[in-house]
């Protein structure tokens, strides 16, 4: 993967975000059908909306790995904020197993920026987390 810059008229960055989050008590709501393919539909279109480009998406039996090239505009929390409300209300609304649960998320989440390690590394670490079980 080359690192590409994100030109805009007053701006020039490149921002990638790793995030890992789970679901409440770490339920194992991947493993049910249709629900991860449905996870990744929703965050796919809430991410092209907000400009946001998705490196890389894997969703394990009960956490999820988001590698996200974002604009300098938006912060860390307001990308979980958005993605996390609205995957989980309409999940919770299309799913009757999960239409119980108060959240479908956790309030917490991990966060790093791609400085220490280059970003093909997270790339493939977030790609092959699936293929550890």
């Amino acid at each position: 993967m080359k690192d590409i810059y994100r030109h805009k008229n007053t701006s020039v960055s490149m921002i990638n975000y790793h995030f890992v989050f789970c679901p409440r008590y770490r339920r194992k709501i991947f493993l049910y059908q249709g629900v991860e393919e449905r996870f990744k539909e929703l965050v796919s279109q809430k991410c092209k909306e907000m400009d946001i480009e998705i490196i890389a998406m894997e969703c394990d039996k009960d956490h999820v790995h988001l590698f996200l090239n974002c604009p300098p505009t938006l912060a860390p929390s307001y990308i979980m904020k958005i993605l996390k409300s609205y995957s989980g209300t309409i999940l919770r609304r299309e799913f009757e197993l999960l239409s119980k649960m108060p959240n479908v998320w956790t309030r917490s989440y991990f966060v790093s920026t791609a400085g220490e390690v280059c970003s093909d590394t997270i790339k493939k670490y977030v790609e092959n987390q699936k293929k550890r079980s």
